[in-house]
């Protein structure tokens, strides 16, 4: 296990537990992503919020760690060769503990690759093009007269989520019978475009009857119900 002071980050967010995976986020959709798969994992880690309300993602010490000033981002003092890990990037994430756990990634090449491909899906189409949903459904951009950049972006998010409900179509989970890192990717995603960005009747989500089918199947696993809490507001 490596000594985390040598961390800027640790000066800001102290180790209680130097020995666990240290977590700094967020409950967003892309922050829950990291605490999700913790808990189904069931490593031990030690959460840190990181709070938008103070700009804590933009303080040196958080930039230390990610210069992107983005959630999440962990160090793992147990990583590789015995060293301490420093990663940010949600789904850099996920796959780097799917392979350090054997487990939600598949150990069969094909497969493997299949499921990186719909994470990437996730992370260059649904996380994007959601977003911008929100923003032009419930935050500043909803005051837009011109409601073309808003119909552009639902257009686009009824389009993902076809595919996606296609690919659901006779399938449990994204790949089939197994629950992969592509669903803890996706489904945060889907929860927050019709709960928290309140777009589910702007997108027609009852039109994409197998993603509802499985965001609530995700939904009622323990470790999601848990990880969508994490980091807490007393942290």
């Amino acid at each position: 296990m490596s000594d985390l002071s040598v961390f800027p980050i640790t000066k800001k967010w102290p180790a209680q537990h130097p020995d666990r995976v240290q977590l700094y986020s967020l409950p967003t959709p892309n922050g829950v992503k990291a605490s999700i798969m913790l808990e189904e994992t069931g490593l031990a880690y030690e959460p840190h919020l990181v709070s938008f309300d103070t700009n804590d993602q933009l303080t040196p010490e958080f930039t230390s760690l990610n210069p992107n000033n983005k959630i999440p981002a962990i160090i793992d003092p147990n990583g590789p060769d015995g060293k301490a890990l420093p990663l940010f990037e949600s789904g850099a994430i996920l796959i780097y503990l799917a392979e350090k756990t054997g487990r939600f990634l598949p150990a069969d090449a094909g497969r493997r690759y299949e499921t990186i491909q719909w994470l990437m899906f996730q992370m260059g189409g649904i996380g994007p093009m959601f977003g911008q949903v929100g923003f032009f459904n419930k935050f500043a951009g909803k005051d837009y007269e011109d409601k073309r950049p808003r119909d552009r972006y639902v257009a686009e998010t009824r389009r993902l989520l076809k595919v996606l409900n296609e690919r659901l179509e006779g399938r449990d989970w994204i790949m089939g019978d197994e629950y992969t890192i592509a669903d803890i990717a996706t489904f945060p995603w889907v929860r927050n475009l019709t709960g928290f960005y309140e777009a589910g009747d702007l997108v027609g989500i009852s039109d994409y009857p197998n993603v509802t089918r499985t965001l609530d199947a995700f939904l009622a696993r323990p470790a999601v119900a848990k990880g969508l809490t994490i980091p807490g507001r007393s942290s």
